[in-house]
Parts: C-alpha cells; structure tokens; sequence
C-alpha cells in the first residue's frame, strides 16, 4: 500500500525536513519514528521538498508504503496523537502504487515573509524576517521580474554538487504588501539548495538600495555563488506553501 501525506509544521526548532544520521530532530524522522510504533514495521518516508533547518511548511506532501493496510482515518489520528503540535497532517490519502511525492512534482510554491517596521513584531519574530528599514517594493518587483523564466540559478545556490544541473524555471513572483507585512511567493518547476533565501536576499538588497536591480541579469550570467556572497534571508521566513502534482 501506498499513503499520501499533507503536512504543516512549524520548523523553528528542528535540523530540517531530511532524517539525519546524528539527531533525532528533524521533521522526517519524528513521523517515520511515530509510524513504524504504529505499523509494526520499519517505515521510510518520502518527502516533495527537503527545506532547511527553521523553515517551515504549509503543505508538504510525503508518501510511504507499507505491506499493511489501514484506514487513513486511523493513521491521521495517531499521527496527529502522538506527533509533536507543532507537527500536523492535515490528510491522509491512498495513492497508486507508482506514486512518489518528490519525482512526481511538477511545481511548487514557496512564500517569503518579512515584518518591515523599525520596531520587532514579537508575534511574528520567529516566523518572519524583521527589516528595520523601509524597503522600495516598487524596485523589488522589478528585481523579480529577472528571475522569470529558465535559467543557471549557481550564483542562487549553496549546493555542493556540481554533476547535477542549476537549471531552473521560475514561472512567477509575487510581492505584497500589507501594513508592514510582505510577503514574496515564488513559484518554479524545482528549487535548488538555499535559491530562494538567496533570491529573497538579493531582492532585500534591491529593497535596501544596497544593489541595483539591473544588476541582477549579471548575477544570474555569471553563475559565481560569491556574486551574492552573504545575501541570504533567514529561514524562519520561508514557508513551503504548496506542491503540484
């Protein structure tokens, strides 16, 4: 059998989505802990987007299969039960067998947020990015408008690997800004490691007028990763918000 899982979680005290060998604390590995004591067996499971420590998710997708079948009613509720509350899975679903939450992704939404006042929100301090500094949305729009399309995302990217391609495509940006609150959702075929607090980053500097936004074609040309040196949004900013299938 073959589940589908949507999860929420916030992500500020975990090592991030993937199960690592040294800590018990990432997102993976509480639910893959939680229903192996369910299942009877060791289970192992696939997530849609692999985020970063701190960053959070408002619809992940994962699936995992098991040689047991249950009621998807049951696995929510003992997920729900036993899982840590900043942890949910809002649903549970069958999926064909052939069904895989990473490979089978054709799109995926990202969100940015950012508290730009010169005081802190402290209901939103560890959710958001706070910019004491007004920012020029107007020139970050036009930042974005770069971005759009397909292109060599190495300079927007802290991956290590360099067999596989940086080749992206950006299908929209949207920037809003309501009372304080922006938000920046970033919508793409794939996203490399760290590219979109990158991206998020380079266009705060827009923002700032510590760069211009003509500058930005350059950067993407000349794929060198020090074209945007330390330019990277905090993670606790950044939302996976949703997975197209």
């Amino acid at each position: 059998m073959n589940y589908k899982l949507n999860i929420q979680y916030d992500g500020s005290r975990y090592k991030g989505w993937q199960r690592l060998g040294n800590t018990e604390n990432t997102i993976q590995g509480k639910i893959e802990h939680v229903l192996s004591e369910m299942i009877g067996e060791k289970i192992e499971i696939i997530g849609s987007s692999r985020t970063d420590a701190g960053v959070h998710a408002l619809e992940q997708v994962a699936n995992f299969h098991t040689k047991a079948r249950l009621s998807e009613a049951k696995i929510k509720s003992y997920l729900n039960h036993y899982l840590p509350q900043d942890i949910s899975i809002a649903h549970v679903s069958e999926a064909p067998e052939r069904f895989h939450a990473r490979y089978n992704t054709k799109a995926k939404t990202y969100l940015y947020k950012i508290w730009n006042k010169d005081y802190l929100n402290p209901f939103l301090r560890k959710h958001t990015m706070h910019v004491n500094k007004p920012l020029n949305i107007t020139e970050m729009r036009k930042a974005s408008s770069h971005f759009i399309g397909e292109h060599d995302f190495t300079a927007f990217t802290n991956a290590k690997s360099k067999k596989k391609s940086n080749v992206r495509i950006i299908y929209s940006i949207d920037i809003e800004e309501n009372e304080g609150l922006i938000e920046i959702r970033v919508n793409g075929n794939g996203f490399l490691y760290n590219m979109v607090r990158k991206m998020v980053g380079t266009l705060i500097g827009v923002g700032l007028g510590d760069i211009t936004q003509a500058s930005i074609p350059d950067i993407l040309a000349s794929k060198q990763r020090n074209q945007t040196g330390d330019r990277i949004a905090e993670p606790y900013g950044l939302y996976l918000e949703k997975v197209e299938f």
